[in-house]
This record gives C-alpha cells, sequence and structure tokens, in this order.
C-alpha cells in the first residue's frame, strides 16, 4: 500500500511512501551481519577524484548486504525466514535458511512470504522464488533474475516489480520479453527464477520535497541550457535560446532522449536481438491503437 499524505505543510504536499510494516515480516533496521559489509559513497568519483557520473553525493550511510545472485546450492531446498527491506536496491530481499544450515540473502519475488520454501533445481515446481534453467520453464512464465551466462549469476529482471516474459523456445536459445518490451536471445541452460520483483508500488511513490532526494544521495540536477556552452552541448547562447542542432544530447555529446536510438551498431549482443525496444512514451493515439490490438 502506498500511503499519501496530508498536506500539513508544504513539504508533506503530494508526498508519499510505502508502507513497509504491511509489506515486511520485521521492521528492524539491523540485518544479519555476517551477511553486510561496508559501502563507501563514492560521490560519483572515480579513483582520481574527478565527477565521472554528476548529480551524485551525500545521503544516509547504508550497509550492503551480500545478495545471492549466483543459486549454487543446486537441489538443496531453502526456508524463507524474513522478507527485509534494502536500502541499496528498490526491491525486498529475503532471507533463506537452507537445509544445510546456511543461510543466505536473496532477490524476495511477489507472492513470497516467511515460511514458505524455495529451491533452485532443473525438476523443481514452477512457483515464485523457485529457480531453474530456462529450457525447464513453460511459453508465458514470468521470471526475474536472469543469467546472461550460464553460472556467471543474475543480471537482467532485478528491479522492483519487473519481471521477463518466456515467449519462445528453440534449439539453443530461449526467447524473452524484456522489461523494456525488447525480444531477445538468451542460451536455455542460463537460469532464471519464477516470478516478478517484489516492491511493485515503487514506481508510484512521489518524493514530495527535495530532501527525501538528498538523502537518497540524489543532487539537483542543472538544465543544460542554463550551462555554459564549454559545460554542455545545449548551452550557451543569449538568454532563453535554442540548443542549435537537431538531436538532443548528453554532455558528452551522444544522442539521448526523444526516441532516438542508443545502441552502438557493432554491439556483441545485436545478434541475439529480436525485436528492439519501443523508443520513446506510448501516448495519445498510440496507446489507443495499442489497446485494440
Amino acid at each position: 500500500m502506498v500511503k499519501k499524505y496530508k498536506p500539513t505543510s508544504p513539504g508533506r504536499r503530494d508526498g508519499s511512501v510505502i508502507e513497509y510494516k504491511k509489506k515486511l515480516t520485521t521492521t528492524k533496521s539491523q540485518p544479519l551481519k555476517s551477511l553486510t559489509k561496508g559501502k563507501r559513497n563514492t560521490g560519483g568519483r572515480n579513483s582520481g577524484g574527478r565527477i565521472t557520473t554528476h548529480y551524485r553525493g551525500g545521503g544516509n550511510k547504508r550497509t550492503y548486504r551480500l545478495i545471492d545472485f549466483k543459486y549454487d546450492k543446486i537441489g538443496v531446498p531453502a526456508k524463507v525466514e524474513t522478507i527485509e527491506y534494502d536500502p541499496n536496491r528498490s526491491g525486498f530481499i529475503a532471507l533463506v535458511c537452507y537445509l544445510d544450515g546456511e543461510r543466505r540473502y536473496i532477490l524476495a519475488p511477489q507472492k513470497l512470504q516467511a515460511g514458505d520454501q524455495i529451491v533452485a533445481a532443473e525438476d523443481a515446481k514452477v512457483k515464485p522464488g523457485n529457480r531453474l534453467p530456462l529450457h525447464a520453464i513453460p511459453v508465458g512464465t514470468f521470471v526475474y533474475n536472469v543469467e546472461i551466462n550460464p553460472g556467471a549469476g543474475a543480471r537482467l529482471a532485478r528491479s522492483a516489480g519487473n519481471y521477463a516474459e518466456v515467449v519462445a523456445q528453440d534449439d539453443s536459445y530461449t526467447t524473452l520479453k524484456m522489461p523494456s518490451t525488447e525480444v531477445r536471445k538468451i542460451l536455455k541452460t542460463s537460469w532464471a527464477s519464477i516470478g516478478a520483483v517484489s516492491n511493485e508500488e515503487y514506481r508510484l511513490v512521489s518524493l514530495g520535497k527535495a530532501g527525501r532526494a538528498r538523502h537518497m544521495g540524489l543532487r539537483p540536477k542543472t538544465r543544460g541550457t542554463a550551462k555554459n556552452a564549454v559545460d554542455h552541448p545545449h548551452g550557451g547562447g543569449e538568454g532563453k535560446s535554442p540548443r542549435g542542432h537537431r538531436r538532443q544530447r548528453t554532455k558528452q555529446g551522444r544522442p539521448t532522449g526523444k526516441g532516438q536510438k542508443t545502441r552502438s551498431p557493432k554491439k556483441y549482443s545485436n545478434r541475439l536481438i529480436v525485436l528492439r525496444r519501443k523508443l520513446g512514451k506510448v501516448m495519445g493515439n498510440q496507446r489507443q491503437s495499442l489497446s485494440k490490438k
């Protein structure tokens, strides 16, 4: 449930939060210490002290939870002990205890509850939380935590509410429809978890005030048109001038936004893409035409 605040002050107006007490089994802030490590805030700077990612800095200190994305305990069942909050990712995490007594954190899917049993095995049941190779998953199933290379660990569909859909099975590849609407092939010996990532209401939250963004480590963004020409391709000129070139660009001069193609034409995985993602927002007549199909 997303809780909307009453406008008792300018900072409260339009703000909303997720009611974690209704979602989590525990509201304690301390995770299992053996599965954590320290995390230093870089402020968007590299090892040379230069800013490589802009508009980052500050924020609350976070303890990093070690998440198991490899699921290398094949055939060993595990029991879910708690569903917990993780400040380092948008989805919830689950503390599971395997039959041999080892505990690990995993990315929790929707509908997973404390007391449930999960397992990673080739003959596992197709139910939320279980993990199987792609060739053993029926067409039409929603999956998350998808591997790109077998045994390398999950890389795709890990954000809150996200999932990929199995749309076809081929000789050596499984075809998936990604959260971006892109349809691509992945080796069918790669593994994936059944279900969709938890905390699906995450994208409905409105921060309401700038202070909440600062607590998250996000600094204010300056428009490119407000900068000098030396600092941004959109900058410079007298007063409120147009950008002076047709294509919208990033600070580095690469095309961005407005439905422009940004993928490299020589990218190694282009051969695996069956259908490119839809560019830009689906609005107005496009949305109506898609709903009729």
